[in-house]
């Protein structure tokens, strides 16, 4: 049974892990929810350690064809575009590698014509000698389009399905292939049968109530656990930032909300990674750290050629499919538009002396590749 009719099916078909995670999600006092906090800092530290994996995000291309309300790459928004040369790619990469990262994460909006299979093959294979690890965070493909680009060097694969709520769903999401819900939820299934061993999922927070997608995002990861078992698999918890197009989001998820929602995932879940994005502020991230997460971003850049400035020269605006010279303002940052505001900008080793401090030991890399052939 695929997951799609699972999801449909889930007010009636909870398994009781997933009845278990509500249990957990629900409304709890402080001595419940400190509970909660101690149960999966000891998880954390059976399964995980004491470390903290470290990665980066490297924006190639900020073109899209999807009309999507709430992001600021959507096809309507008149942003500065670009997408990088792979010689661009190399240099902001070199930046990452001399920053310490062996870990990255390639994202680009979703556009064909700009960011095609032949070009995302290329990215991996001229970075693959040098990153331990490369995951992609791109518009969904087929099998067939996935396999390449793992047999080029990339392992792991990320795609949030932004909202599990197929009305909601299908309301911010206008225009353009992503409005396929279903081609979507199948992404990390199809990634997996082509050869990924890293797949992660999430939910975009503050598209509808979080306890609803929270739910529907335990029964993904259930699913995936159990059909896609030889793959590590990671769960993401992103809350909507500002960004271009200036959506507005109607609900929520407060600090203590969230916190909560990383120890029910922590202790419904034991094995399985736990993200968290430089998307939240310094203060939160140093005390969300030792809850349950696993896996941190810094010193994050969401704009092509962030890292280095490159790729400036062919920045441009897309009107209608056709590109158009940008024309600036004086003061004006000649810069790609970033796909959302970050919140913490600490610089990598300033995050590396936190975790070190705290008890943690950042992981740079995962495996050296002669260990993995």
């Amino acid at each position: 049974m695929p997951f799609a009719s699972v999801l449909d099916n889930l007010a009636l078909t909870k398994s009781g892990a997933v009845r278990q995670f509500e249990e957990l999600i629900a409304p709890k006092s402080d001595s419940e929810l400190e509970a909660m906090a101690q149960g999966s800092r000891a998880l954390t530290l059976q399964n995980f350690g004491r470390t903290m994996r470290l990665f980066a995000p490297l924006y190639l291309s900020n073109e899209c064809i999807n009309n999507c309300k709430y992001c600021g790459f959507s096809r309507d928004n008149p942003i500065l575009r670009v997408t990088l040369s792979i010689e661009e790619v190399e240099a902001e990469a070199r930046y990452l590698w001399d920053a310490g990262f062996r870990q990255i994460l390639l994202v680009a909006g979703e556009h064909p014509k700009f960011v095609s299979g032949g070009y995302l093959m290329e990215c991996v294979r001229a970075l693959a000698p040098q990153f331990s690890s490369i995951s992609i965070e791109v518009g969904p493909m087929t099998t067939e389009e996935y396999i390449p680009v793992v047999q080029a060097g990339a392992e792991g694969l990320v795609v949030y399905q932004e909202t599990y709520h197929r009305g909601v769903y299908a309301e911010l999401h206008t225009a353009g292939p992503k409005r396929d819900f279903d081609y979507r939820l199948d992404s990390a299934e199809r990634a997996y049968a082509a050869g990924f061993r890293r797949l992660g999922i999430g939910a975009l927070l503050g598209l509808w109530r979080w306890q609803e997608e929270a739910t529907a995002l335990a029964a993904h990861l259930e699913y995936l656990l159990q059909h896609c078992w030889q793959a590590q698999i990671t769960v993401s918890l992103p809350r909507l930032r500002p960004a271009a197009g200036g959506f507005r989001p109607l609900f929520s998820i407060n600090d203590r909300e969230l916190a909560q929602l990383i120890c029910a995932l922590r202790i419904t879940f034991p094995q399985v990674g736990i993200v968290l994005s430089t998307r939240e502020r310094p203060a939160l991230r140093d005390a969300l750290i030792s809850l349950g997460v696993t896996m941190m971003s810094a010193g994050s850049h969401t704009e092509p050629g962030g890292y280095t400035r490159r790729g400036t020269e062919n920045l441009h605006h897309t009107v209608r499919g056709r590109i158009v010279p940008p024309e600036f303002q004086d003061g004006e940052d000649e810069l790609a538009t970033g796909q959302f505001e970050i919140s913490d900008d600490r610089s990598p080793d300033k995050i590396a002396v936190l975790l070190r401090a705290r008890g943690l030991e950042p992981v740079w890399k995962d495996w050296e590749q002669a260990l993995t052939g």
